[in-house]
């Protein structure tokens, strides 16, 4: 299993930096999803589901993304996500958002994938951690640039 939990603070206020994460704007923070369509109740409530497309190269994952958790008061921001890709992992992660003060909000970025069958419990054990946390800090850039665009 790899596991990360990352944080940073973004000099935007907590809302503008939340409207990142609406079904709306979701292809500017993860430009390889081309597809994100509600399909079970709505994008503010736990058990929601969308159906998510993602291309890495030549090929295209669609998966089913439920939400675990949903949060949204003035002062914190959570939504917690799990979905099965390629029938092999497990990935699961939280983004939450804090206040800090009117211009300032801090983002924590944790989660884990994980194998689920033979085949994806040994490709974990081979995966390269330090491209897992490239991965992961490469993200938290991305939503930071694009808070910064708002």
């Amino acid at each position: 299993m790899i596991e990360w939990k990352e944080e940073t603070i973004i000099e935007r206020d907590i809302e503008t930096v939340w409207s990142l994460f609406s079904d709306k704007n979701i292809k500017k923070i993860m430009p390889k999803v081309e597809e994100h369509t509600i399909v079970e109740k709505s994008e503010t409530e736990v058990g929601a589901k969308h159906r998510q497309s993602y291309r890495e190269g030549k090929r295209v994952e669609t998966y089913l993304v439920e939400t675990l958790a949903y949060e949204d008061t003035p002062g914190k921001k959570l939504k917690t996500v799990r979905f099965i890709i390629g029938k092999a992992f497990e990935v699961n992660f939280s983004f939450t958002l804090e206040k800090v003060d009117e211009k300032n909000t801090k983002f924590i970025y944790s989660g884990h994938n994980k194998g689920v069958n033979f085949v994806g419990k040994a490709m974990m054990k081979l995966a390269n951690k330090k491209g897992s946390q490239k991965v992961v800090h490469e993200f938290m850039e991305r939503v930071n640039q694009e808070a910064l665009k708002v």
